[in-house]
């Protein structure tokens, strides 16, 4: 190839080179006209320093268009609500004790529906101007949120700060100075303080949805001795309604002993009732028996008699004409039914060991020659 065929060569891939470059530029310049508002975002249009356009509207959303870059800067903000979780910060309170607060607060760029045409009145004007961005904001806030609330606090004692109805719930309805109240007292502060002109959302374009206590504790040198004062505070709770609960529990136990001792003894008067019938029936009923056939009573009389008074170590002393000592020798043909029988009165008994007997005359001798101090005589 020739040096003139090259140089054309050369000279065309320059051409389409400058040419592809200047489809991209152009292409840039056309899409840095155009503009996208996201419905979570506002948008600032700056041309030359100077803010041509606001978009911060629900009927902004959606494309727009502006001079190319650089003439046209576009500058974005977040406009959907914004949870700043700070620190926990020492303050003290009315009664100079030190303990740490811990808050968050939800705040977010105004809108700017009913607002003025004027771009310099518009809340994301006054935020983009006095602030810049999210991290200025939020420090901000966290330095103003933090001197209303030392104050606050320092208007409370510690024992009010921590009023609730029930140690093991939240705290029942609106006592002064609770948590919920002091949160609501610092959101309004923050909002707009009593020697200001202006509310926060006026000046810095910031609209505070809420700011709450999230925390409240102790520092670590004062929590020991703090948790003992409460534990002796809880155990002498406890003693004084375990004091009530053993009072009343007295008062019942002896009201229950009373009511038992009374049924006990209606019981046992109706027991003596009921027995003190029962005898008397049995009685009449054992009479009755006895009448129809009266020999046979005596003669049970008198083996129960027997049963009573003899035994391995008795001496029975009888006369001869006794009915007892008939029944025993003859039987019940020399035994006299019709003749009274009291074995308690005619037994003799001992408790001398005597040795086995021989045979009835010796019983006979032996019995007639007794000690009087060892066996005793009835008379039949």
């Amino acid at each position: 190839m020739s040096t003139d065929d090259q140089q054309s060569v050369a000279k065309s891939a320059m051409r389409q080179i400058a040419l592809l470059a200047g489809v991209v530029a152009a292409a840039c310049i056309l899409w840095s006209c155009v503009v996208f508002v996201d419905e979570t975002e506002f948008v600032i249009s700056e041309r030359l320093g100077k803010i041509a356009a606001v978009y911060d509207r629900d009927e902004d959303r959606g494309l727009h268009f502006k001079l190319p870059w650089p003439i046209e800067t576009i500058r974005r903000f977040d406009r959907r609500t914004q949870l700043f979780d700070p620190y926990g910060r020492e303050v003290f309170t009315k009664d100079k004790k030190n303990v740490i607060v811990d808050t968050y607060i939800c705040w977010r760029i105004a809108d700017s529906s009913g607002e003025s045409a004027d771009f310099a009145k518009r809340p994301v004007v006054r935020f983009f101007r006095s602030l810049g961005g999210k991290e200025l904001a939020e420090t901000r806030l966290d330095s103003r949120v933090r001197s209303i609330l030392s104050t606050q606090i320092g208007q409370v004692e510690l024992d009010r700060l921590f009023q609730i109805e029930n140690s093991e719930q939240a705290p029942v309805g609106e006592p002064a100075n609770s948590l919920k109240t002091l949160s609501a007292n610092v959101r309004e502060l923050v909002i707009q303080r009593p020697n200001e002109a202006e509310s926060i959302r006026d000046r810095l374009g910031i609209e505070i949805i809420d700011i709450r206590i999230k925390r409240l504790n102790f520092p670590s040198g004062n929590q020991q001795a703090v948790f003992e004062r409460m534990k002796s505070e809880r155990q002498k709770i406890a003693q004084r309604e375990r004091s009530a609960g053993n009072a009343e529990s007295q008062v019942l136990r002896s009201h229950a002993d009373r009511q038992y001792n009374e049924i006990l003894a209606r019981a046992n008067a109706d027991a003596e009732r009921i027995r003190g019938e029962a005898d008397a029936e049995s009685i009449s009923i054992l009479n009755a028996a006895h009448s129809q056939d009266r020999q046979l009573y005596k003669m049970l009389r008198a083996l129960d008699s027997y049963e009573k008074i003899i035994n391995e170590r008795t001496t029975l002393v009888l006369s001869a004409n006794s009915n007892l000592l008939r029944l025993l020798t003859e039987g019940l043909e020399g035994f006299e039914l019709d003749q009274p029988i009291d074995a308690d009165e005619r037994s003799t008994q001992t408790n001398e060991v005597r040795p086995p007997l021989k045979n009835a005359a010796q019983s006979n001798t032996d019995a007639a020659t007794s000690k009087p101090d060892s066996s005793r005589e009835v008379s039949p």
